[in-house]
């Protein structure tokens, strides 16, 4: 069984076990979470569509831990025009495992 959910502006298909990072979800290491904005419920052939979501669909993940993404860098320049901006970025992330899928 799969679905496909939306948390964090971003869609994320995720199965039972999985461990994904999506954005982050102000709760404890170890806390259970219920995510309930569910798009789509697929188990083998049939396949269950929400408008625009799945009612009474929810999947159960564990906070696994909170952390931060990799340094990016971005680096802005005009030539001949003595202009250059450098700057970083770190996004910051909830790490969760998917425990079960309801539908």
């Amino acid at each position: 069984m799969y679905a496909v959910i939306k948390t964090g502006g971003k869609q994320y298909r995720v199965a039972d076990g999985e461990k994904l990072k999506i954005e982050q979800i102000p709760a404890e290491v170890g806390a259970e979470i219920t995510l309930d904005q569910i798009l789509m419920v697929g188990e083998g052939e049939s396949v269950t569509i929400g408008t625009p979501f799945v009612s009474g669909a929810s999947v159960k993940a564990t906070v696994l831990s909170q952390g931060r993404h990799d340094k990016i860098r971005i680096f802005k320049m005009r030539r001949r025009k003595h202009y250059q901006k450098h700057q970083g970025h770190r996004q910051n992330y909830t790490e969760v495992r998917i425990d079960g899928i309801s539908a």
